[in-house]
């Protein structure tokens, strides 16, 4: 149920070396990123800057052997409806083959070629009874299994008895009601809060902002399983030109959390005072509900190639970010490497993405959204500053330390399970 920035561009980067458990109740947002050797605890002092240059990945080695890792994932990049939990996976999955070990994606739907092994399990749903016995048919050799809660889970402690990551990008909460019936929306939280983490009582936790780390402590989730990786992206292409005159951006799915229809509305408020174009770049199941909504000066693109994509970015004044809930936020970062500021709402995941009045705007009602908007886009010395420090910050980040992360939890995993291969 996670669908942000289809776009294997961005993903998950974290400091190098051993990481520790989150704070009780982190829902503040993550300091300044930089390059430490552990992530720090909310409220500590910002770490000195890290370099710039991406780390080179250890690879497998007489003394750490290769291992072969499953990923249990809802779906692979290549799925239409891809978004920023298939681009953790992936590039994760790319930096652990690097590292020289095995790596096998299992998951639904349309699948693609990768350097890793991917098993197509069935469709949306029915992957989840299948995974017990493709497991046990091909995979119960594997050395860690992770699985990737988005939302429902596969319950991979009941039937793989192998050192375990359960993988959560945002837990769901508001969002079972806005996207399932009353009685489905129920079964779906109280799975996902309850049963769940009775499921992984005995197993780490992963995830990618402190807001999600709050939240799954919130749901029983104990704060010594918790380890956290922060959000990244890899650097553009070189930079195009901004547009002259007033262009403001929405792009990613076209879901009905991302609420792209309150932008439409607030739209019309400051379209007479800002005047340029809105442009509303992605493809997804509200997309003709909004073209039927869009109203003077408003563009729908449809899905953007990426070199289009990565144009709109820098031409773009800011990037609008209406949702009611992230991981993260993957967009964010991938315009702020870009020089591009973004106004999105106080919620878990843009609060760790965004720092607020530093690297963009948070706001808490559609009124200062509104307010956010119209100011920024006269105030360009304003909207310029807050660009510059928004890709300082998002140029800290690189792959190679995200996948250096993933390997020491994935360790620590192996460490504590102490069981036999092939059980």
């Amino acid at each position: 149920m996670n669908d942000e920035s289809a776009s294997p561009s961005a993903a998950t980067a974290t400091a190098a070396g051993p990481l520790v458990p989150t704070t009780a109740g982190a829902s503040a947002p993550a300091p300044p990123l930089a390059g430490a050797p552990v992530l720090p605890l909310a409220g500590a002092p910002a770490p000195p800057p890290a370099s710039l240059a991406p780390m080179q990945l250890p690879r497998a080695s007489a003394t750490r052997p290769a291992r072969h890792i499953l990923f249990v994932a809802w779906r692979d990049l290549a799925n239409p409806r891809a978004g920023g939990s298939e681009i953790l996976v992936d590039r994760l999955a790319e930096g652990m083959i690097a590292r020289g070990d095995e790596v096998t994606l299992l998951c639904g739907g349309p699948v693609g070629e990768r350097s890793y092994q991917v098993i197509r399990n069935g469709g949306s749903y029915t992957q989840f009874l299948r995974a017990p016995l493709k497991y046990h048919r091909v995979l119960s050799d594997c050395d860690l299994v992770v699985e990737v809660c988005n939302g429902m889970p596969f319950f991979a402690p009941l039937w793989a008895r192998r050192p375990m990551i359960c993988l959560v990008n945002h837990v769901h909460t508001e969002l079972w009601e806005v996207r399932f019936p009353p009685a489905l929306a129920a079964f779906g939280r109280y799975t996902e809060s309850v049963l769940m983490p009775r499921a992984h009582r005995n197993n780490l936790f992963l995830t990618v902002s402190s807001s999600t780390a709050a939240a799954l402590t919130d749901i029983g989730v104990r704060q010594d399983q918790i380890r956290q990786v922060c959000n990244g992206v890899e650097p553009p292409q070189p930079l195009t030109p901004r547009s002259p005159e007033p262009m403001f951006l929405a792009l990613g799915r076209l879901e009905d959390y991302k609420r792209i229809d309150l932008l439409l509305r607030l739209w019309e408020r400051v379209r007479h005072v800002v005047g340029g174009q809105l442009v509303i770049a992605g493809d997804g199941p509200e997309r003709a509900r909004i073209e039927a909504l869009a109203g003077p000066g408003v563009v729908v693109t449809g899905r953007v190639s990426e070199e289009e994509k990565h144009r709109l970015l820098c031409s773009a004044w800011m990037l609008l970010h209406p949702a009611m809930i992230e991981g993260w936020g993957i967009v964010i970062t991938e315009a702020a490497i870009r020089g591009t500021p973004g106004i999105g709402f106080d919620v878990p995941g843009l609060r760790d993405s965004v720092v607020d009045g530093e690297t963009g705007v948070l706001v808490r009602s559609e009124g200062q959204f509104a307010s956010a908007w119209a100011s920024l886009a006269l105030d360009h010395r304003t909207r310029e500053a807050l660009g510059r420090a928004a890709r300082e910050r998002a140029l800290r980040l690189h792959w190679s330390a995200a996948v250096e992360g993933f390997a020491n939890v994935a360790d620590e995993a192996i460490a504590r399970a102490g069981a036999p291969r092939g059980t």
